[in-house]
């Protein structure tokens, strides 16, 4: 056999015991060849134990167990019955940008929450947090036709102010900032109903406000 050909076959040689010796290496004894274990060498927050972790927190309530609305994890709302991951997420965001639920009615204001979803929900939530208003107690400037019993003037959303927008029931800092640059970003508003492009305003929290606000 000539020398290149020689060479050329110990190198192939060489090559496969070296890969039968990485095999071994990664396998077990009695596994099949190639059944090499992936799942060990992953990091401990590896998209792998971020699912599994999410799937275990996803499982149905047990008889008796509540879920803290004011605390709870968008995952953790979810296993609440009617309510999937989207509309959970929809619920923390309204708690981040205006403060605890603090009863059933409270969390009403979510967008996508109505009558039918309260009662289901109902019996499986409890709250630890205290329901926070636009300004603390006795710190709010109040109008005065309000202390003489009569109706609250409206405020003209294309002229109202981010701090007027705030003490708008259900409206936060956050949500009146929002306000004010979707103003700024479509001009001036035509109707009411275009709030409806702030995040977390939806139809239950738009019919609170028609009576608060008008558009000229």
């Amino acid at each position: 056999m000539p020398s290149a050909e020689r060479r050329a076959l110990l190198l192939l040689l060489s090559l496969a015991l070296a890969g039968q010796g990485v095999r071994w290496f990664l396998t077990r004894p009695g596994e099949a060849p190639g059944q090499v274990e992936l799942l060990a060498t992953l990091p401990a927050r590896s998209p792998t134990a971020h699912r599994d972790s999410a799937l275990a927190l996803a499982r149905p309530l047990e008889p008796g167990e509540r879920i803290d609305a004011d605390r709870a994890t968008a995952v953790q709302l979810a296993r609440l019955p009617r309510i999937g991951l989207a509309l959970a997420q929809s619920i923390v965001a309204e708690r981040e940008a205006a403060g605890a639920f603090g009863s059933l009615e409270g969390l009403d204001r979510a967008a996508g929450i109505g009558p039918g979803l309260l009662r289901a929900i109902g019996p499986h939530l409890v709250f630890s947090g205290t329901a926070v208003k636009a300004c603390p107690a006795g710190t709010c400037s109040v109008p005065e036709p309000h202390r003489s019993g009569l109706p609250i003037p409206a405020l003209d959303l294309n002229s109202a102010s981010q701090s007027e927008l705030d003490g708008l029931p259900g409206i936060g800092p956050a949500r009146a900032k929002a306000i004010i640059e979707l103003r700024e970003r479509i001009g001036r508003f035509g109707s009411v109903n275009e709030l409806g492009q702030v995040s977390g305003l939806g139809p239950a929290a738009l019919s609170r406000l028609r009576d608060r606000v008008v558009v000229r």
